[in-house]
Parts: C-alpha cells; structure tokens; sequence
C-alpha cells in the first residue's frame, strides 16, 4: 500500500548518492515539461488517472467486501475475542513496531520481537516497514509543507484517506535516510516479500485459527481478518488526520499536530501528538502517568524481559523547556492585546521647569519614578479619597505612592502606565527610554 510516486524512492543498496540525485534531477525536468494528473482538473476523461486503484483496492473496496459478507455471518463470541487479540497484536505491532521502534529508532528490540512485528505489522495491511518508515519520516521532516504526504493543511479527509486514494504530484518527491532500515534484515526480508506475507497474515492466518479453533473459517475471514484490518487502518488513519485536527499544543503551536485523550484511545497511545513531534525518539507518546499509552506500558514490559532495551526519553530539562516556551508564546500574544501605557521612548521629555510651567495651567500632573501622569481624570475614582490624591499634583508623589502612604498594588501600576504624558530629563525614566529606542534600533 502507498504512494510510490512519491515515497517509493529510497536509499536503495545497489544505488550511489549521485545515481540517485541524477534520477531525481531527471524526474523533476520531466515534470516541468508538462502537467502531471494530480495538476489536471478532474473530468469525465480522466477521473480515472486520479486514482491509485491499489489503495483504492486495499483500503476501500476489500472492506466493503467484508462489510456486505458480514450481512450473512453470523459472529461468534470467540471468532469476536479472537479479532480483538489480532487487533491488539497488528495495532501495537504498527505503534510499537513500525513507528516508534523503526521509524523513529525509540529503542531497540532483539530479533524475536522484531520478527513479530514485522509479521503482524504486515497484517495491518499498510505497507511494508521500509515504505512505511521512509513515508513516515519524510512527514516529520516536511510536516505541514507540499512534501508532506499526509499534509494537514490540505484538509482532514485528505490527511485522513484522501492522500492515499489519489496520485500524488511528484514534483513535490521527498526523500529520507532510511539507510538504518535497509541494514536490518528482518525489514529487506519482509519488504522483499510484502505482498505474500501481507495477504497471509491478514486474512489466511486468521481464517485458519478461526476454522481450527472454533469451526469457523468463514468468521474468521470475515472478522478477524477483513473487517478486522479495515478497524486497523482506520485507527492508524486517526494519527495523521485526527492527531492533528483536535486537542491542544502544549509544546509548539507552529504546526498542526495536537495532543488529545480522544485520539490516544483511538490509536493505543498515539494521540499525544504535539509531544511526539516536538520529542520523536521519545519511546513514550504520553509522559504523565494518568494519560493513556498502552504502546509505551507494552514496550516498557518487553524491556522488563529483555525483548527490548535502550529506550531514549527526552530528559525533563528539556521536556519543561517546552512548556514553558509555549506557556511565554501565550502569554506574550495575550500580552499584545492588553493597554499597558505608552512606551517611555515614545513620550515627549520635560525639563523640572517644563513640568512646574505645565502644573499652572493643566490640573492633575504629577510625577511617579521620573514619568509624569495626568491623573485628572481619575481624581473623583481614587479609593484613597480625592483629597490624598489632590495633594500630590503638581509634586513628586514617587515616595507616597511606593509605600510612604501606600504601597500601591500591581493593578495600581498597571492603571497608572496609561496616564503617563512624559518623562522627566536626567531620571531613571529617561535611561530606560533611551534603552529601549536602542532595542528597537
């Protein structure tokens, strides 16, 4: 299953750097020269080239399939707990396996379990792991641009399926290092035979432990196998469409993906997506003990009985980094929005004289750390009572108001930033306006 057109190219063993390049160079002029399918308006000629009937085959018309048998098949309780346990097995075998131990190299694993994912993985029916890993890191490495297969901005049904059901422009090809995945021979192995492995572990293997187990091979193939694959798709589908479409971003906000309780349900574990991508090679999607991430429990268990080591977390240090970077950004955009007084380098400044010939004509001047402010129009509102604040105009009140009367409160200073008219020549103030014209220079 995929795209070949535009994740079917790989650090491949037989090829050098330049004989790739020289192909992608090739390829790129060709696509200059005339318009590619994906860059035609669909008609009644050609609606049929948009497709990639592979997927179209894989993804929809099979379960379809599946969905119209159910109608005459009657479902036994244990051909319905046996399809779970199948689930549960190609479900973790595509989070724990394709994604977090080969895509993204989380931890690694000895040969017994890697065999087990790559057989059950294959059962998922999404591709085999060197075309998976390679799709999958070329999305983080172009998340949210033309180069990303599954790309967000494009809509939640083309992240979802639409991304697989038509041809994609292959001017915008990507590539990955996926070296790593080439030198592991349980990934060359199954990719060699993908086809096979594919077809017998998604639906023979079950129809045979069904019929040998409970006398039902029909269920089993129905069940277990079909219908139980097409569940499977659609959860991994989730991670690419729903992962980033609902929940919030705790780590960045540049970019679409989004951490979610509904979606982690969805994918075992995989919803906690904001982290994943600020964190990849972080074994865990969910870093706090109440959140649900079953593939992080399984992979942490097979560690516990040496099936698996080197798990890699992301230290805390850096973790909170990001949060508090995030928590800045808002507060920083909430911030913008606020009236927090002229800037001092945007104010006139007076001489003391100036300040004294302005008091005689204009009621309400007073100054507070080297600011004058014009409080005229707060005198009647002043908690203190009027007469406090009328004998401060026309003075220094800097004393009175940082505790000498009253140690005013944040609100207070805050209030008072919005009176300010000018700064006083040869004051604290003044250096700090000059400071900040410096910064905007």
């Amino acid at each position: 299953m995929g795209s070949k057109e535009i994740t079917g190219t790989h650090f491949d063993e037989a090829s050098g750097v330049a004989d790739i390049l020289e192909k992608d160079r090739l390829e790129s002029e060709k696509w200059t020269k005339k318009k590619h399918i994906s860059e035609q308006p669909w008609t009644l000629q050609n609606w049929h080239q948009h497709i990639n009937w592979l997927n179209v085959v894989l993804v929809v018309a099979i379960p379809m399939i599946g969905a119209w048998m159910a109608r005459s098949t009657p479902l036994k309780w244990q051909t319905a707990a046996m399809s779970v346990f199948l689930y549960a097995c190609a479900g973790w075998s595509i989070t724990g396996g394709y994604h977090r131990l080969w895509s993204h190299k989380a931890y690694d694993a000895h040969w017994p379990l890697r065999v087990f994912f790559a057989l059950f993985g294959a059962a998922a029916v999404e591709g085999s792991i060197k075309w998976w890993g390679h799709s999958h890191r070329i999305h983080h490495r172009y998340t949210d641009t033309n180069r990303d297969p599954y790309d967000a901005r494009k809509g939640f049904w083309y992240s979802h399926m639409g991304w697989m059901l038509t041809k994609p422009n292959p001017k915008y090809k990507a590539r990955a290092d996926i070296s790593d995945l080439i030198d592991d021979w349980i990934v060359r192995f199954q990719h060699r035979h993908y086809l096979a492995i594919m077809f017998f572990m998604s639906y023979i293997f079950p129809t045979l432990v069904c019929g040998y187990l409970f006398n039902d091979y029909k269920g089993g193939f129905v069940y277990a196998g079909i219908l139980r694959a097409c569940f499977i798709q659609q959860a991994t589908f989730c991670v690419n469409s729903l992962a980033h479409w609902i929940g919030v971003q705790p780590f960045d906000d540049r970019r679409t993906p989004r951490d979610h309780v509904l979606t982690a349900l969805v994918t075992m574990g995989e919803g906690y997506h904001n982290f994943h991508h600020e964190f990849p090679s972080d074994y865990r999607n969910a870093i706090k003990w109440y959140q649900y991430d079953p593939t992080k429990v399984l992979i942490y268990l097979c560690s516990c009985v040496g099936l698996a080591y080197n798990l890699k977390t992301f230290s805390q240090n850096a973790i909170e980094q990001g949060l508090v970077q995030q928590q800045q950004k808002k507060l920083d955009r909430m911030r913008a929005k606020l009236n927090w007084g002229a800037p001092l380098s945007a104010l006139p400044i007076w001489d003391k004289s100036e300040f004294i010939e302005k008091c005689k004509t204009e009621t309400g001047l007073v100054t507070i750390n080297g600011i004058v402010h014009d409080v005229s129009g707060y005198i009647s509102e002043h908690p203190g009572g009027e007469p406090l604040l009328l004998a401060s105009v026309g003075k220094d009140a800097t004393k009175a108001f940082n505790g000498g009367v009253y140690l005013h409160s944040n609100a207070a200073h805050n209030l008072l930033a919005t009176m300010r008219v000018a700064v006083i020549r040869d004051s604290f103030a003044q250096k700090r306006a000059e400071n900040e014209l410096k910064k905007q220079n």
